[in-house]
């Protein structure tokens, strides 16, 4: 009989068949064990996987291997230094709370085989799946980025809690560029003419890279990940992208994807994209915006509410955490130089500490909402920024004012950008603020903290070895 017009056609092929005794096998995302990682594997014909991990940059690590020894119970392991080294491959020295493990022993890495997915830009069918970090005895590593964010789950869970969230990303595209002496620029687009900026909420400029677009779309369906609004931002060739909300966990690996998905996409269209927070002088910079609530794990109640549907107690109570600690906690929501070219004022980014219903200049907007949908959104982090530590960093913040009770300031009602910066105005400043507090210590570990410290003064300084065109233009013959 004839398929009819519009009607979806039959899958085909090995995971049809599969499908068919095992519906797992039709999962995009995840499976549940390694029995079924196994049936996964072979239903997809898969050669080859990457089993990848976060460093504290955010940045994919690990190995890959042939699929058939990934399922014969094959041991993964790291050299702790990973963790120690700069984003530009350096290695501090030792300093302080900052230490290198004396025999750079192994790490272990542990498949979470609910991250198994394809890699869709491979011409080899090859699969990709997050791991954890474990040492030689099978105990997690506290210091690793997936771990950090686990173990503020783990504090909310104590209290019968779960946080929910739901990050924005923003990027830009730009042209290719191999001198890094040279500023960056918008590519064309299928106009043939480098987009302006000015283009927020633009649907043509979205249409200038309609190809580019249906790739993300296609790249990150195939691999589970699921986009739910995609705009146009201020800047030139700027695009956001909205996730839905849910686990911090799953968030944090769907960023972490999104990032590779949206470079792989753009590189097959001869172009770069990019989440340095500023990357073009004089335009806006990009940012993770990331919207937070606490639901009650029993009941599924907004913790933020009140039977009422009034603002609870907990609500106000995170705001003022985040009042206090986040400025304490920037270096992880803003970890390089550059990120704080994007904090000055008049370039569309909070550089105060204030809060307010549905106010966008403040760094702490309360959007508006019924009660059960009631959230704190952070417009602090930076896009650069790692989002196991954003999120870890901005839900830490919340829970210190939870379990301390501390009170907000009143919320503003007017502009909240004018004034003086009431930000840490460098890395350096911000660093020094993360080692500060005892509580934080508390919360994140004071080993994460010693070697995060460490890490981000060592790239501090490897920053200090660069003259800028600033300094060749105005200083050269005026000094």
């Amino acid at each position: 009989m004839p398929r009819k017009k519009n009607a979806p056609a039959l899958a085909t092929g090995t995971v049809a068949k599969a499908a068919t005794a095992q519906p797992t096998l039709t999962s995009l995302r995840g499976v549940a064990d390694w029995r079924e990682a196994a049936a996964w594997l072979r239903a997809r014909g898969i050669e080859d996987i990457e089993c990848i991990t976060p460093d504290l940059a955010g940045v994919p690590r690990g190995k890959m291997m042939p699929s058939s020894k990934f399922t014969s119970n094959t041991s993964l392991a790291l050299p702790s230094a990973l963790y120690r080294h700069t984003i530009s491959g350096e290695y501090p020295e030792e300093t302080g709370t900052f230490r290198y493990e004396p025999r750079d022993s192994d790490l272990k890495l542990v498949p979470d085989l609910s991250t198994l997915s394809v890699v869709p830009w491979e011409t080899d069918p090859t699969a990709q799946v997050i791991c954890d970090i474990v040492d030689t005895e099978g105990k997690a590593v506290p210091y690793t980025p997936r771990n950090v964010l686990k173990n503020i789950l783990k504090l909310y869970e104590e209290r019968g809690w779960k946080p929910v969230v739901a990050p924005e990303i923003e990027f830009y595209l730009v042209a290719k560029n191999d001198d890094p002496d040279y500023p960056l620029h918008p590519p064309k687009g299928r106009s043939g003419r480098s987009i302006l900026g000015g283009q927020g909420y633009s649907i043509a400029g979205i249409n200038e890279f309609d190809e580019l677009i249906d790739d993300i779309y296609h790249f990150s369906e195939k691999q589970g990940l699921e986009i739910d609004t995609l705009i146009h931002e201020e800047g030139p060739a700027q695009l956001e992208i909205n996730l839905r909300h849910g686990d911090p966990i799953e968030l944090a690996d769907q960023v972490f994807m999104f990032k590779r998905t949206i470079r792989e996409a753009a590189m097959k269209h001869g172009i770069y994209a990019t989440f340095m927070a500023k990357p073009m002088q004089g335009q806006a910079g990009s940012a993770m915006h990331i919207h937070q609530s606490v639901v009650d794990i029993k009941t599924g109640k907004n913790v933020f509410s009140n039977p009422d549907g009034s603002a609870s107690k907990e609500f106000f109570h995170f705001i003022g955490g985040m009042q206090t600690y986040v400025p304490k906690t920037l270096a992880m929501m803003a970890p390089y130089v550059n990120s704080y070219r994007r904090l000055t004022p008049d370039m569309s980014a909070p550089v105060n500490n204030a809060w307010g219903y549905d106010n966008r200049t403040t760094a702490f907007r309360v959007p508006v909402s019924d009660a059960n949908a009631r959230r704190v959104e952070n417009r602090l982090p930076s896009s650069d920024a790692n989002p196991y530590l954003a999120l870890a960093a901005s839900l830490g913040c919340g829970l210190l004012g939870i379990m301390n009770a501390i009170e907000p300031g009143p919320p503003t009602e007017d502009t909240a950008n004018e004034g003086s910066i009431e930000l840490p105005r460098g890395l350096l400043e911000a660093v020094s603020l993360l080692e500060s507090d005892p509580a934080l210590a508390g919360v994140f570990s004071s080993e994460f903290i010693g070697l995060y410290a460490g890490v981000k003064r060592g790239e501090f300084e490897t920053f200090m070895q660069v003259i800028s065109p600033w300094e060749r233009e105005f200083l050269l013959l005026n000094v």
